[in-house]
């Protein structure tokens, strides 16, 4: 009974470890896609302006 509750609790660090991970990786993705499409604007402005 130990043996099964020390793999779930091992099983269950492991997985929020990972998913945690994925978070912050597609936050910094949609970040950087962020400024990329406000740069896009603003670049399309200044022609259109100039």
């Amino acid at each position: 009974m130990r043996v099964v509750v020390l793999l779930f609790l091992a099983f269950l660090f492991v997985a929020c470890s990972n998913t945690w991970s994925g978070v912050k990786t597609d936050t910094k993705e949609a970040m950087n896609w962020t400024k990329e499409k406000i740069h896009d604007g603003a670049t399309y402005v200044k022609e259109k302006t100039e």
